[in-house]
């Protein structure tokens, strides 16, 4: 990175550190953002195993004033955090932070991600959020992070997006032609902003699409510095992010977001797509799929990605396509971030009742709506204790439902195994539950 512009993001980072968020705010209670900085979920995902996070080594690389390093730490119980950002007065409030929330294996250091290997650490995960973009050269910073990533570890970063945020760059650019970006924006810099943006007429597209959601939110300020104001900030495409993976010689494994990356989902008939399109699905690579939906759709402000090492993948097969004999085998996970006091309460209060519960008030997976009965439910409140064989789960589900209540005679254990089955490969799909192959 350019030093001079290296030294006015430090002095914009040190004198607004990023995010401004409250050092007492916990996310204990945010299931949502806990899921997507777990471990456990991007290992899940690429390998069909469930990692034990106690004794992980995470890196928070950019981590500002260390509230996603306090996520990661709330996310992933037993593990080590450690916290890098060129802001020296970002680090203190991380350190700050983190020791008011009680978490004591944690340590940060002023340093640039170009000098990570510094550190003589080898990571399990690292965290590289809203960072990425300000180098010039995304890929040489993902090298580096390569040779500190453990083989089977695990990398999360992202880029801003090109398409979605192309206005931005637009008043970026007007307010670097007014000179309010030649030094360290500040307060004056920040009124001029707020004056221009407001005396624009509203109907301005640029208005409309830049500025509503700042002037009503709260912090006005730490939002124009962090849009209109944001020192190095550049946008990039699927194929600049896919070249820069093969640049760094690492293989991408999924987008952070997947389930709303689906460009079949932006049509009226997802089943029935056009002819020419339908035909050459099966020649369509990932990043083709990807770039397809940013074009029609750029709502994504973040291309928010995870990568790792080439062909570390446990080759798996998918449940879809597993017999009887890997049914019988498989061990099924509760996903961590359901296993707490408030989803035992509602399982139970679900048995107890014979009411329906509804998963997106515990754990929100794409905004679905699903719910579980209370036969289903009482397949899941052992999971609460420990990871189950599938076959206790049918034993357990036989006994709470021993007569068919059609027919009044004893329920068929072929018809309990389908039931239990039918449940958890429903539920695995939407990443409440894990299920691993013992075979």
């Amino acid at each position: 990175m350019d030093s001079d512009l290296l030294d006015k993001i430090r002095q914009q980072f040190d004198s607004s550190p990023y995010p401004r968020i409250p050092l007492e705010k916990s996310p204990k209670d945010s299931p949502n953002l806990l899921y997507t900085h777990n471990l456990v979920t991007a290992y899940y995902l690429r390998n069909q195993k469930v990692i034990n996070t106690e004794g992980t080594l995470i890196l928070d690389a950019g981590c500002g004033s260390g509230y996603k390093s306090l996520v990661l730490a709330f996310a992933n119980p037993g593990a080590k955090i450690v916290g890098v950002d060129i802001s020296a007065e970002s680090i203190e409030l991380a350190k700050e932070r983190l020791k008011y929330h009680g978490f004591d294996n944690a340590e940060f250091h002023v340093l640039s991600l170009e000098n990570i290997a510094e550190l003589d650490y080898e990571f399990d995960y690292i965290n590289c959020d809203e960072t990425l973009y300000f180098f010039s050269d995304p890929s040489s910073i993902l090298r580096v992070m390569k040779t500190v990533l453990k083989p089977h570890g695990i990398i999360r970063a992202n880029l801003h997006s090109l398409f979605q945020r192309q206005l931005y760059f637009r008043t970026q650019r007007l307010f670097k032609l007014m000179g309010l970006m030649d030094s360290n924006p500040e307060d004056l810099e920040v009124e001029i902003v707020n004056e221009t943006m407001e005396a624009l007429k509203d109907n301005l597209y640029i208005k409309e699409k830049t500025w509503g959601h700042i002037r009503k939110g709260e912090d006005k300020n730490a939002r124009i510095l962090a849009n209109h104001l944001l020192q190095g900030d550049k946008g990039y495409t699927i194929p600049d992010l896919f070249d820069y993976l093969a640049s760094a010689g690492l293989e991408f494994i999924s987008m952070l977001n997947w389930r709303d990356w689906d460009f079949r989902d932006l049509f009226k008939d997802p089943a029935n797509l056009p002819e020419y399109l339908d035909a050459n699905l099966p020649d369509i690579t990932i990043e083709q799929r990807l770039h397809i939906y940013e074009l029609i759709n750029p709502i994504h402000r973040l291309l928010d990605f995870w990568c790792g090492h080439p062909e570390q993948s446990h080759g798996y097969v998918p449940l879809g396509e597993w017999d009887d004999a890997d049914w019988q085998n498989a061990i099924v996970h509760l996903h961590p971030q359901l296993n707490v006091p408030r989803f035992r309460e509602g399982l139970i209060n679900t048995i107890q009742n014979a009411i329906s519960l509804e998963l997106k008030n515990y754990l929100s997976i794409k905004n679905l709506s699903v719910t579980l009965d209370s036969a289903a439910a009482t397949c899941l409140l052992p999971l609460l204790d420990e990871p189950q064989n599938l076959l206790a789960l049918v034993d357990r589900w036989q006994t709470c439902n021993p007569i068919d209540p059609i027919t009044l005679q004893p329920t068929d254990y072929e018809y309990a195994f389908n039931f239990v089955k039918r449940v958890v490969m429903e539920l695995e799909a939407l990443d409440y539950l894990m299920v691993e192959s013992q075979n």
